[in-house]
């Protein structure tokens, strides 16, 4: 039986949403431009199911194979975001069963990534997650030091000549801090290295930025996210073991 309600879910939803909505105006932001994940990873079935019942539709899963698990589950009326590492096994299934993919991080994945979603006849929304606070434990393209920041437009530049992508921003995950303000300097750089790889490529600005989860997800907002991923804030812990 599930832990959380629907109930819950909804009234947890709506104190995200507030909150969203007062970090944009303190920023002079739209609201709306800002939507939220909702973080199903490792959340049982009864749980996703109170999550959809509760009206989040938009749904972010870590892994594929759990992923497909509960897209069988759930039918396909739903919007499922890829948003953990993806291991270039699993880049036939990611391009075929994603709307976007918030975590493309090497040119080899995205090389990999194009050719399986130009065999399925489509182009794939996906994100550049970058590293931009060079933490060794993180995933993501190298973009913390000028030097590394030039090597990723050069495989940036690559990225855009794939036929069968279409890169619509950047994602980070930032560093545990001892309060969400340790984050904004992390979040502040995806925004400025987005808006320099645009101007030096000459491209409009991508729109999307994916940042910020349940303990830092307003800083992000003030900070320019469009994507925050929440899991915790409105499903609960996931369960232990």
């Amino acid at each position: 039986m599930s832990s959380v309600s629907s109930t819950q879910i909804r009234e947890r939803h709506a104190a995200v949403m507030e909150r969203i909505a007062r970090a944009a105006a303190r920023s002079g932001r739209a609201a709306q431009r800002v939507r939220v994940v909702a973080v199903t990873k490792a959340q049982p079935l009864p749980v996703v199911a109170a999550a959809i019942e509760a009206g989040l539709t938009r749904l972010g899963e870590n892994y594929v194979e759990e992923a497909l698990q509960k897209m069988a589950a759930f039918g396909p009326n739903l919007e499922w975001h890829m948003i953990g590492h993806v291991q270039r096994r699993k880049a036939r299934e990611t391009a075929s069963h994603f709307a976007l993919v918030h975590s493309l991080d090497s040119l080899a994945l995205a090389q990999r990534l194009d050719r399986m979603a130009g065999e399925h006849g489509h182009r794939l929304a996906v994100l550049l997650e970058c590293n931009v606070s060079g933490e060794a434990s993180k995933f993501g393209f190298a973009a913390h030091s000028p030097g590394e920041r030039a090597g990723l437009m050069a495989q940036v530049n690559e990225i855009l000549r794939l036929p069968n992508l279409t890169v619509q921003g950047l994602m980070t995950v930032a560093p545990l801090g001892p309060s969400p303000e340790a984050a904004r300097p992390v979040f502040a750089d995806l925004r400025g290295l987005r808006d320099w790889l645009c101007a030096d490529l000459g491209q409009p600005i991508w729109p999307e930025l994916s940042m910020g989860m349940s303990d830092d997800f307003e800083v992000a907002v003030e900070e320019g996210a469009t994507l925050v991923r929440i899991g915790r804030a409105l499903l609960g812990p996931r369960p232990s073991g």
